[in-house]
């Protein structure tokens, strides 16, 4: 009996990647020209309630590096052509919040991005990633289908519960590579996160470059949007 084997099958990279972004600020805009050149798709996490009209230092990372939130209305411009998710409102710790709390973080946030940006808003990120069985509840019943936490999972996907999606690792992470062939091996999806404004230094931003343009070269990987890998069967949003 011989065997069939789909050439269209044969010829689908083994590996999607998908990557997310948090927070909304200046540093970004770089990150989006470096991601746009290389054709890498991406999601950012947006906080409505921290941006304001004009751009202002929110912090300084490490002593040194000044973080700028971005205005609200270059939000827009800066971010076309890429996924935005959910972040909450405010970014606060949510097991801090009562649940009653938590729900506006979620649900107003969602509305304010939606009619933003005029598309909806599918994904989420738990603010430092503190999230419980009470928190997940909050965010599956505000209408999203999948929310990161910043704990490290390889392989990552399909994840457990969706309300928990454990990425494979930080950009930083000294384990990169190798999660990412490992990735290849168990389950075909890799998925790391970080912020811009941990890019401090010109060499650190070359690196960046060169790990997104080899990842965009690799004939076994293509760049992914988040929410299609939980759009429901049929839907290809």
């Amino acid at each position: 009996m011989s065997s069939f084997s789909d050439p269209a099958e044969s010829a689908r990279p083994r590996l999607r990647v998908v990557q997310c972004w948090d927070d909304g600020v200046s540093d970004d805009i770089r990150l989006c020209e470096i991601l746009r050149r290389y054709g890498a798709m991406a999601s950012f996490n947006l906080c409505a309630g921290t941006h304001r009209d004009q751009r202002f230092c929110g912090w300084r990372y490490r002593d040194e590096h000044e973080v700028w939130r971005l205005s609200w209305d270059e939000l827009p411009a800066v971010y076309e052509g890429f996924t935005i998710a959910n972040h909450s409102l405010t970014h606060p710790h949510p097991r801090a919040l009562l649940a009653q709390a938590w729900q506006r973080e979620v649900k107003d946030n969602r509305k304010r991005l939606q009619d933003h940006f005029g598309e909806p808003v599918y994904g989420f990120a738990y603010p430092f990633g503190d999230h419980d069985a009470s928190t997940m509840d909050g965010v599956r019943a505000a209408g999203h289908r999948y929310a990161r936490t910043v704990q490290n999972a390889t392989p990552c996907f399909p994840p457990e519960d969706p309300m928990a999606f454990h990425p494979d690792c930080h950009f930083l992470a000294g384990d990169f590579w190798d999660r990412y062939d490992r990735a290849k091996d168990t389950c075909e999806v890799f998925y790391f996160w970080g912020h811009s404004y941990e890019l401090t230094e010109e060499a650190m931003w070359t690196e960046f470059e060169s790990k997104i343009a080899r990842i965009s070269a690799d004939s076994d990987a293509a760049w992914a949007e988040l929410p299609e890998l939980f759009a429901p069967s049929g839907d290809g949003n």
